[in-house]
């Protein structure tokens, strides 16, 4: 049986990795992440079906001790926006440092492993398209997205068995997690969603061949192509407004880039991993914000407001 540690295995795309590798009843899992109430309650229904390890990526003799005894590394930790982007020392340490950490364990106890990273469609340079031909200019980098992609560089530069796989916007339940709102509002942009982005790293397991060395993006194809504000109003009709969304869109500079992915489709016609789409997405949102009354409510002025644009 094949052994798969997943890091940041209690963010929305985590859960649902380890609740697929469950499905597949063919690995033995370890769940990576932070010692909090949070954690400790979105992990606890899988606690007696795999292994639950509380600590962190930059701690080098905890990733060398987890790392020579797997198989299969699903690198997600990191540090998202907007966080990820006021420092970029932050940043460097879990996403660039911590990586860095399960590179130096592979190489010394497991040359075999093959490590499965999480990176970033925002490093493309246009905030119209991009694909994994276009080069990166560092120049034009915000925070979050150039320790992206120096790790990807390490990854690349240091590893014999890997992919990368770039994640664009991750539409996800933003009652518990975290969610981008700083995107400009009137961008086409292409999303993809948490249930399809955990798919993808998990059926990636299974065809290390064909994707060992390579970078592809994850997208939802010309389903998930759609003017963010579209998906804001949405937001605000089904869940209402928050705190957050307020401040995201009222404080934080609109940097972040999810553009139309131009080559989203070579993955999924390699591993077929799109399952979801844009009106199930807004289907559970709808279902998850039957007792937000209140804020749906105070969210009526300016979802009228964003009617009338």
């Amino acid at each position: 049986m094949k052994k798969v540690l997943v890091t940041g295995a209690a963010g929305s795309v985590g859960l649902l990795v380890i609740k697929y590798l469950l499905s597949e009843g063919k690995y033995e899992i370890t769940a990576l992440d932070l010692k909090n109430k949070k954690v400790s309650k979105k992990l606890k229904k899988y606690r007696k079906r795999i292994n639950i390890i509380h600590g962190d990526v930059t701690d080098s003799v905890l990733m060398e001790a987890l790392v020579r005894d797997h198989n299969i590394i699903i690198h997600l930790a990191s540090v998202m926006p907007p966080l990820g982007e006021f420092s970029k020392k932050i940043g460097e340490i879990v996403d660039y440092n911590g990586t860095e950490n399960i590179i130096k364990a592979i190489n010394y106890y497991n040359k075999d492993c093959f490590l499965i990273y999480a990176s970033t469609t925002s490093l493309y340079d246009s905030s119209l398209s991009g694909n994994i031909k276009e080069k990166v200019n560092e120049k034009n980098l915000t925070n979050y997205s150039l320790n992206k992609y120096n790790t990807e560089v390490l990854i690349k530069k240091k590893l014999k068995n890997y992919t990368i796989l770039r994640l664009p916007l991750v539409l996800n339940n933003i009652i518990d997690e975290s969610f981008i709102f700083n995107i400009k509002k009137n961008l086409l942009i292409e999303v993809t969603t948490n249930v399809d982005a955990a798919y993808a790293f998990v059926k990636a397991i299974d065809y290390q061949k064909e994707l060992n060395k390579k970078i592809f993006n994850v997208g939802l194809g010309k389903e998930g192509r759609v003017i963010y504000n579209d998906i804001l109003k949405n937001i605000l009709k089904y869940q209402g407004i928050s705190f957050r969304y307020i401040l995201s869109r009222i404080f934080l500079e609109k940097d972040y880039r999810s553009p139309v992915l131009t080559d989203s489709d070579n993955l999924e016609e390699l591993i077929h991993y799109r399952n979801d789409s844009l009106y199930n997405y807004y289907r559970r949102l709808q279902r998850g914000g039957k007792s937000r009354r209140i804020r749906k409510f105070l969210a009526k002025p300016l979802l009228y407001l964003k009617n009338k644009e």
